[in-house]
C-alpha cells in the first residue's frame, strides 16, 4: 500500500491520526501512537492547567522525537489559556496544530511562523473554504456518524467533495474502525484517516473501564445524534443520556455532563475488544494491506 504525500510530509509510517478526544486522550496515547508510526494528538485542555500541559509536553518530548499534535479548541477556550497553550506548543516545538470551534486565521499564521503544520475541523464545503482562506495545510472532514461534534454528510460524499472543491489535503474523520475503512477512505481521496472511537477501546486511553467496555458492547443503533448536551449536534452513547432527555440545569454546571455523558461514533459496531494502541494499529494496517492486495487480485 503506497504512502500518501501528507503521510510522507509528516514522517508517519501509517496514514492514521489518533484523534484528540476531550478528557480521555492523554500523553500515554501520544507516545504509543508515535511508537506505532501514526500521529498521536490530544486537546490542550485535557491538561487542566497550563502547568500540567507543560509537564505533559515535557514528558512526551522525553520519550519520543516523532511527530505529534495538540488540538486548540478556539471558541471553547478562554483567550488567556489559549495564548498560554499556544506558547507552550511553540516552546516544545509541537509539529502539528489541530484547530477547531472558531476562526483559525491568526493561529495558522503564528503556527506557520514556527514551522507547524495546521489542520482544521470542518463539516461542510462552506466551513472548508473559510479554513482554506485562513491558510490551513489541510482540513479534517468530520462526516456523519463520527464521534463527538459530527456533521450530517455521508463520508462517501464528504471526502471526495471537499477534495474536489478545496484542493487541499483531507483527513477523513468518521466511523473508521478497521482496515477496510482505511482503504475506503483513501480511495475516496483522504490523505490521512482520523481515528477516535476505536482508540477509546485501547489500554492507554484515559477513559474509565466502563466507558471502554460500553464502546466494545455497543452497535451503531446505540449512538444518538443530539444537540441537547452541548448545544451543537454530536454523537453520544445512548445509555449515558438521561432517559427523559438531557437537563441543562442539572447540578455540577456542565462538568457532570462531560464526565457522565460519553461520546462515541457509529464505528462502535466494528469494535470487539480492548487492546494496546499499537496492536490496534497493526491489526488495522494488516487488514488494510489484505484488502488492498485483494483489490489487485484477478477475479
Amino acid at each position: 500500500m503506497r504512502s500518501t504525500s501528507l503521510q510522507r510530509r509528516l514522517g508517519l509510517k501509517h496514514p492514521i491520526v489518533a484523534a484528540p478526544m476531550f478528557l480521555i486522550s492523554n500523553k500515554e496515547m501520544i507516545v504509543a501512537a508515535a511508537e506505532a508510526g501514526i500521529l498521536g494528538t490530544m486537546p490542550s485542555l485535557n491538561a487542566r492547567t497550563p502547568e500540567l500541559l507543560r509537564a505533559d509536553l515535557a514528558w512526551v518530548r522525553q520519550r519520543t522525537d516523532r511527530p505529534f499534535g495538540i488540538n486548540l479548541t478556539i471558541g471553547l477556550t478562554a483567550p488567556e489559556r489559549l495564548e498560554q497553550d499556544f506558547e507552550l506548543c511553540r516552546e516544545f516545538k509541537v509539529p502539528v496544530l489541530l484547530t477547531s470551534y472558531g476562526n483559525p486565521t491568526s493561529w495558522v499564521q503564528r503556527a506557520h511562523a514556527e514551522g507547524m503544520v495546521v489542520f482544521h475541523d470542518v463539516i461542510s464545503v462552506g466551513h472548508g473554504k473559510k479554513a482554506v482562506a485562513a491558510g490551513v495545510d489541510g482540513v479534517i472532514a468530520v462526516a456523519a456518524g463520527a464521534g463527538g461534534h459530527a456533521g450530517r454528510i455521508s463520508p462517501f460524499v464528504l471526502y471526495p467533495w471537499l477534495k474536489e472543491e478545496l484542493r487541499v489535503p483531507i483527513l477523513a474523520a468518521g466511523c473508521i474502525s478497521d482496515g477496510r475503512q482505511v482503504v475506503a477512505s483513501l480511495a475516496l481521496g483522504a490523505d490521512l484517516c482520523y481515528v477516535g472511537t476505536r482508540f477509546i477501546a485501547s489500554t492507554e486511553c484515559g477513559a474509565v473501564e466502563r466507558y471502554k467496555q460500553m464502546v466494545v458492547d455497543s452497535g451503531p443503533e446505540d449512538i444518538v445524534y443530539t444537540d441537547q448536551v452541548s448545544g451543537i449536534h454530536a454523537n453520544f452513547l445512548k445509555a449515558t443520556l438521561p432517559s427523559e432527555g438531557f437537563d441543562a440545569e442539572r447540578s455540577a454546571e456542565g462538568a457532570k455532563r462531560w464526565r457522565d455523558i460519553w461520546s462515541a461514533g457509529q464505528g462502535v459496531g466494528l469494535i470487539h475488544d480492548v487492546k494496546p494502541l499499537g496492536t490496534i494499529v497493526d491489526d488495522m494496517m494488516s487488514e488494510a494491506q489484505g484488502v488492498f492486495g485483494g483489490l489487485d487480485a484477478p477475479g
